[in-house]
């Protein structure tokens, strides 16, 4: 209780206080130590090898540190792996059967929905395994070990700096990976921790062959859209199911048709027991990528420079996109899954940014380090360094956030940008056969969901943007005429009709829609043709101007940036004994535990920490793009059918919150009981706490998941799949 007593006495002594710097020392030092109080409980991503065992049990964790991670033998790190590249999913049953977000199975939803066959807006469920689809490229990675190798990376290290630190270190990876022997489809990835201070090995073993089986429509799976993405209540179903398939000797194979389920070491057992508020849960996965330790000088930057400029490019581009999918199906099919990609971050960034700036990130954060300066004094020449970096990185910082999110967004631009890069490697001598066929081959899927009319929109506007936002001295000669939104839009579609970009002007004697094989039949011709298009000019100049007068300056000064923050961690490792510290996540295998909790993210606003479907009913708007609900779903609710998926209160629960340090990457995580039961299917965070990126509060960060109470629902009420649900373990 002392530190809401030194909250309150600061608060009064303040109101009779005039000295504006004496306020804000005191209020970050009080908000310093009273988040700190919390933090120790709940913040961190923890390297399954290197767990809080003792804090887990204390919070109410019931099982042992080698049930979650062990080698002799199954544990659940055997039931959890990295979908696609980049979210996670969980084996929930013998015969292989993945459970992960409906967000993260989109693209292949969308891949096999047509006009005619839209599994989008009317969702899929198998009846047998024979009806389940293949997803070519698709992949699950199982992590099979993780070792510490910091001696063999850093050990012939210590005199080295700069590139040849960076040439060493690589070598030395190289090096280790050639030394170990692994199995054809295994791989070795090593990773830097704590900003390059220490290397870790994880060996994966690689899926080829995973089919869809089942996905609610998106009504369901994806129920409130981009209004609801982010925000908390949520009411979202956000789930799809996945299998893989394995060789006869259960081993990874491609696609075949001689193919059988996979068989894990493990799966986990659902419950369908109540939540309850404060009941201990933990999240195992894949999370994406965060930056806890950065200065307070790099935390200013974001809120004042680069995510209002990222925020900027996107708004524009999804405000042109959302105009037309609205009104036309095919385009909403079409741009599905890119809107959405987009939205994500976009919305993301906008909640960041007020995050930040609701929990004094900055102050916070000024406070820590004044305590570190107090106790080491070589941190305050650190934090100059970072001052003086960061105030010259900025302008280079600002053009790049325009530039690559420009780039990104603007897919005339994106596919002039292949182009170029294509056109450079031909010229170089680098181009064979196999680059052709592969650069054909991502140009045709690019293609297959472009809309030259509707991006001639975006880009038009996106140019008008970088010839407004950017400083002179960034723009190429002459970019001035693009200030005009209303003259690009005409500029633009008089370019598209005569560009081989664009898709509507021949090369060879064809187009890349009518025949992209032909188009590339003449390298020299294409080539040729490409360097007189005005769009592959205006990419070009736009490029090289970047390349030329910010990229060069921009790398090299976070280059120094990184140095620095590689040495100032190490020291604050070094001064900050009381303070137990876990590594940035970096889309490796992790931990995070809290518990179930509600949340007060505003005056006079109370979150509980749990919905159910009426929440649903209460949004339900008919026709509406965002808050349609299927019939059967109402006849459903109307009837009460919630069979064995009600709560003691005769509800059928739908989603909660908790405490989980969890990123991005963590979409589809499991959420686990206190005996390792799964209890949810992590999909989000809540708005208020998506600054936990960069500044966890646990005052405000929440993780959302979707219950399994109203998974196995809609899989049994909803679907009718309960042959699905014969192949589970579930615990009642």
């Amino acid at each position: 209780m002392r530190y809401f007593s030194l909250i309150l006495t600061t608060k009064n002594f303040l109101i009779n206080n005039s000295n504006t710097m004496l306020k804000k020392t005191l209020i970050a030092a009080s908000l310093f130590q009273a988040v700190a109080f919390f933090s120790q409980q709940y913040g961190g991503m923890w390297i399954p090898t290197e767990i809080n065992e003792k804090e887990m049990k204390s919070l109410g964790m019931k099982i042992k540190a080698q049930d979650i991670w062990n080698t002799e033998k199954p544990s659940i790190k055997d039931a959890v792996v990295q979908f696609d590249g980049g979210c996670t999913a969980e084996i929930i049953s013998p015969k292989g059967l993945l459970l992960t977000n409906h967000h993260c199975g989109y693209d292949n939803i969308q891949s096999h929905s047509t006009v005619e066959n839209d599994l989008l807006t009317n969702g899929f469920w198998a009846k047998n395994m024979e009806e389940e689809l293949p997803n070519p490229g698709v992949t699950v990675d199982f992590v099979t070990d993780i070792k510490e190798i910091t001696q063999d990376i850093l050990g012939n290290t210590s005199s080295l700096s700069g590139a040849e630190l960076t040439k060493k270190i690589n070598e030395n990876i190289d090096a280790y990976k050639k030394s170990q022997k692994i199995e054809s489809y295994q791989s070795i990835i090593v990773r830097p921790m704590f900003a390059g201070n220490k290397y870790y090995a994880f060996v994966v073993e690689t899926y080829k062959d995973i089919r869809l089986v089942g996905a609610p429509p998106q009504s369901i799976g994806k129920f409130g859209s981009d209004t609801a993405n982010w925000v908390w209540p949520r009411h979202t179903g956000d789930f799809s199911m996945f299998r893989i398939y394995a060789d006869k000797n259960n081993k990874p194979a491609e696609y075949s048709k001689d193919n059988v389920p996979f068989t894990p070491k493990h799966f986990l057992p659902i419950s369908v027991k109540d939540i309850k508020e404060n009941d201990f849960t933990f999240v195992f996965g894949f999370p994406g990528r965060t930056n806890e330790y950065l200065p307070s000088v790099a935390i200013e930057k974001i809120i004042t420079d680069t995510n209002p400029a990222r925020i900027e490019v996107r708004d524009i581009a999804l405000k042109t996109l959302d105009e037309k999918m609205r009104a036309d199906d095919a385009t909403r099919i079409k741009y599905a899954s890119k809107y959405a990609s987009v939205a994500n971050y976009w919305k993301k960034w906008i909640g960041e940014t007020k995050g930040l700036k609701k929990s004094n990130a900055v102050a916070k954060k000024q406070a820590y380090e004044s305590s570190l300066v107090a106790k080491n004094s070589e941190i305050k020449t650190s934090l100059d360094e970072f001052k003086k970096l960061y105030d010259q990185q900025a302008p280079y910082a600002l053009n790049n956030a325009y530039y690559s999110e420009i780039l990104r967004n603007a897919e005339t631009l994106t596919l002039a940008n292949q182009f170029y890069a294509f056109v450079q490697n031909y010229e170089a001598g680098k181009v064979d056969n196999k680059a052709v066929k592969g650069f054909k081959n991502r140009l045709s899927g690019f293609y297959k969901d472009y809309d030259v009319e509707l991006d001639a929109k975006v880009t038009a506007k996106l140019l008008a943007l970088y010839a407004n936002k950017t400083a002179p001295e960034f723009l190429p000669e002459g970019f001035a005429q693009f200030k005009d939104v209303n003259q690009n839009l005409q500029v633009l579609e008089n370019w598209s009709r005569n560009s081989v970009i664009s898709g509507r002007n021949s090369v060879n004697g064809a187009t890349v829609y009518s025949n992209i094989d032909q188009v590339f039949s003449n390298l020299p011709e294409l080539v040729k043709t490409l360097k007189a298009d005005p769009i592959y000019q205006t990419l070009t100049k736009m490029r090289e101007t970047y390349v030329t007068k910010a990229d060069a300056q921009y790398v090299g000064l976070q280059s120094k940036i990184d140095a620095l923050q590689k040495k100032y961690l190490a020291q604050m490792m070094a001064t900050d004994t009381e303070r137990k510290f876990f590594p940035d996540a970096n889309s490796t295998l992790r931990v995070t535990y809290g518990k179930v909790k509600g949340s007060n993210p505003a005056d006079a606003i109370s979150y509980h920490y749990e919905t159910t479907l009426d929440g649903v009913m209460e949004k339900y708007v008919p026709g509406d793009y965002e808050f349609d609900v299927p019939q059967k779903l109402i006849q459903l609710y109307n009837t009460k059918d919630y069979g064995d998926y009600k709560n003691a209160a005769g509800k059928n629960p739908l989603a909660f919150t908790a405490t989980n340090h969890t990123n991005g990457g963590n979409s589809g995580s499991p959420a686990l009981d206190k005996k390792g039961n799964l209890i949810g299917l992590n999909f989000d965070r809540q708005w208020e706490g998506t600054m936990s990126d960069i500044n966890f509060d646990p005052r405000f960060s929440r993780n959302i998941m979707v219950q399994t109470k109203y998974i196995l629902f809609i899989i049994d009420k909803f679907a009718g799949a309960r042959w699905l649900l014969d192949e589970m373990k579930i615990v009642k």
